[in-house]
């Protein structure tokens, strides 16, 4: 496996992202960075970004969750951030993501999760709480799905898979620009360009849309038809946190809630802002992630 790096230069400039680096071995040479902030003393509250973004994406919500007394973190993603990169799209799926997530778990040895997670984090958070239903404790989603390919997909949703496959340009932080509501600083989008210095470094950015199950009979609809199997059994607490202007999950909220038991009587909410929430509304959803957890620790 060809295994590309993004020389930490590259991060150097980020005034808004000043959390100690951590890096994780999880196999066949890859190291996973990920942010670890409030001490191993205490609840364990972790984020998990989707695509294109990274850990970048949770730089406003880190602080607020660690001054209310909990452990946040934050994972890149393979192929995202400052973890390392495979230049062979083959390298990612489904199945590989969650092997090196799950042996980044092992390694921290987290247990009592607290899971955030939205976009491609959700496919793959979901898929851990059906592997390990014993780590976690309390599920937040926020703008995300777990796909079966028998939903009716929007037809952005196929002309962004066909643009990340075939467009000879691939510029991630107007794509980031696309799905938020507010405008972001040139900062913030030199912030998300940053984990890629060409483009060999974004094999993985490129893969992820491809990877979405399309048709009942894909492999990754049958696994996660599995992961619904369980997650229907799921009676901890489950919380959606939508956006009023999401328009690839809108509605997407309302089957969640009817199909999970933990989510019934939960309290829901729909902030204002488009597909990435976490820039849109960082302090709203801040607070929806620290009540939830302040209710389901009082248990």
């Amino acid at each position: 496996m060809r295994i590309l790096k993004a020389d930490e230069s590259r991060f150097a400039g980020l005034t808004d992202y000043l959390f100690t680096p951590h890096y994780a071995d999880v196999g066949q040479g890859l190291q996973m960075h990920y942010v670890d902030e409030g001490g191993e003393d205490r609840s364990p509250l972790v984020m998990l970004h989707g695509e294109p973004t990274w850990s970048y994406l949770y730089r406003n919500i880190i602080p607020p969750v660690v001054q209310a007394g909990h452990r946040a973190l934050a994972p890149d993603l393979i192929g995202f951030g400052k973890s390392d990169k495979p230049a062979d799209a083959d390298n990612y799926s489904h199945d590989n993501q969650l092997i090196w997530l799950e042996r980044w778990l092992d390694i921290l040895d987290l247990k009592n999760i607290t899971l955030v997670c939205q976009n491609w984090g959700s496919l793959l958070g979901l898929r851990l709480v059906a592997r390990q239903p014993e780590r976690f404790e309390c599920i937040i989603v926020g703008n995300g799905m777990l796909p079966t390919g028998a939903e009716k997909l929007p037809k952005a949703l196929g002309l962004w898979k066909a643009f990340a496959r075939y467009s000879p340009w691939f510029p991630v932080g107007r794509i980031i620009q696309l799905g938020t509501a507010r405008t972001l600083t040139r900062a913030e989008l030199a912030a998300y360009e940053a984990p890629f210095p060409s483009e060999m470094h974004k094999a993985g950015v490129r893969a992820f849309p491809g990877l979405l199950p399309t048709f009942p009979g894909d492999a990754a609809s049958i696994a996660n038809l599995a992961a619904w199997k369980e997650l229907k059994k799921w009676h901890k607490p489950f919380i959606t946190c939508f956006s009023s202007g999401d328009l690839i999950h809108q509605g997407r909220d309302r089957y969640l809630q009817r199909h999970i038991p933990g989510a019934h009587g939960q309290p829901h909410m729909t902030l204002n802002g488009g597909h990435f929430l976490q820039e849109d509304s960082p302090e709203d959803f801040a607070r929806v992630i620290i009540d939830a957890c302040k209710t389901w620790l009082a248990v």
